[in-house]
């Protein structure tokens, strides 16, 4: 057997699920490298809220050699992996390569455009910093150059903001939008009528939410419709410009900025890989999350789809990263350990969504909550979440002020779209 203490277990990743298994392996006799194309983990379940101005890009982002400071076997690498040699057992990147006796992939998940790739330039996904900063800034453009518009319906359409996709990241964000428009906007632009401005929020199936249970779908439906949010259902949008969407059937919707939170699917990296993917790219992996043929090699996350590939795949959420992270790290020490692997089993503890003030939807151990109750559990939990004391700190007094004043404090516009 190996001499462990020259195990070397390379990290794909720094998102939930690649800091986890660093984490976990912390004291352990390896080495740890964890590579990342940034230097940074992003807290992505926050980032709606650096879109709306409700929060500064760094209060939701922790440098990752600060997260591993404490970890004496990890050191960080800041690189982007275009390759591995699962033969060689070779991790390539844009700077140099690297050897592993272990392999974690963990690179995450990228915004699913569904074929239509030249929509990207005329939209703001929502899956990194710089997207939610360019949200920002499109929709706070829109909002000077109706303010500076003669014709009334001209400024009407650069005030109307499409979001397409009806999932948690769409349903949050055009709750935090809708609260914008009514609240702290009407005193930055008395000059406009933002009562009359739009946010219409695009579904391609039938129903907000899915994989929640009905009575939450329809909770969250009718308080986006109390905050005045459009929603259209069975709605698909065909194509997207500068100047707005354009729905199957040919209709046009003219708007100033175009939120694109339709799905998701893997990192590009995993196309590298002569594995079988399923239909969202994802790596197919055995129930111990270790990739066929190669034992040594896990995957986890976003980017990793457990069992048969006409299973449904577990949810790209954080805590199924989370937890795939825990189990992974314990299998390399069984398998150092000269133990067999051990399958994963997902406990779904739940799901929340929050709509906006004092509202929420929440399903969380098989019981439905809704309105203030969900809303705080919310809160507490992505606090709890959320790395690093400092962070917290500034997010909970950034909600405390926007809650108890009515006010965004991050309005600005970094590049005028």
């Amino acid at each position: 057997m190996k001499d462990v203490t020259n195990a070397r277990v390379v990290i794909v990743g720094a998102g939930f699920g690649g800091l986890r298994v660093a984490h976990r392996l912390r004291g352990a006799p390896v080495r740890v490298t964890v590579i990342d194309r940034h230097n940074y983990h992003t807290f992505i379940p926050l980032l709606y809220q650096v879109a709306t101005a409700g929060l500064e890009p760094e209060e939701i982002a922790q440098p990752v050699r600060r997260i591993l400071r404490d970890a004496a076997n990890s050191r960080f690498r800041l690189a982007t992996v275009t390759a591995v040699d699962l033969k060689r057992r070779l991790v390539i990147s844009d700077g140099d390569s690297l050897t592993y006796d272990y392999l974690v992939l963990a690179a995450g998940s990228v915004t699913n455009f569904f074929g239509m790739e030249s929509v990207a330039g005329a939209t703001s996904a929502l899956r990194e910093l710089d997207d939610a900063e360019s949200l920002r800034d499109r929709v706070l453009t829109a909002l000077e150059r109706a303010a500076n518009e003669d014709d009334p319906a001209r400024a009407a359409e650069l005030m109307t903001i499409v979001i397409v996709g009806g999932g948690p990241t769409g349903v949050e964000l055009a709750g935090a939008l809708a609260e914008l428009h009514r609240h702290a906007l009407p005193r930055d632009f008395p000059e406009l009528d933002l009562w009359a401005a739009r946010i219409i929020l695009l579904e391609a199936a039938g129903t907000l939410l899915p994989g929640m249970p009905a009575p939450m779908q329809r909770e969250a439906k009718r308080q986006l419709l109390r905050m005045g949010v459009e929603v259209r259902l069975n709605t698909a949008v065909s194509n997207a410009d500068e100047g707005g969407v354009t729905l199957k059937g040919g209709e046009q919707v003219a708007a100033g900025a175009i939120a694109w939170v339709a799905g998701m699917r893997a990192s590009p990296l995993a196309e590298a890989l002569p594995v079988e993917r399923d239909a969202a790219g994802r790596l197919v992996v055995g129930e111990s999350l270790q990739l066929p043929g190669y034992p040594q090699v896990y995957a986890i996350g976003d980017i990793a789809h457990v069992g048969h590939p006409n299973r449904p795949p577990h949810p790209m959420l954080a805590p199924v990263a989370i937890q795939q992270g825990n189990h992974v790290a314990a299998n390399i020490l069984r398998q150092i350990a000269g133990k067999a692997p051990r399958r994963f089993h997902y406990r779904d503890r739940g799901t929340m969504v929050t709509i906006g003030r004092s509202a929420a939807v929440a399903r969380i151990y098989g019981l439905s909550l809704s309105g203030f109750v969900a809303w705080v559990i919310w809160l507490t939990v992505h606090l709890v979440w959320l790395i690093g004391f400092r962070n917290r700190a500034l997010v909970l007094v950034n909600w405390a002020w926007n809650y108890a004043t009515y006010d965004r404090a991050v309005r600005l516009i970094r590049r005028r779209r």
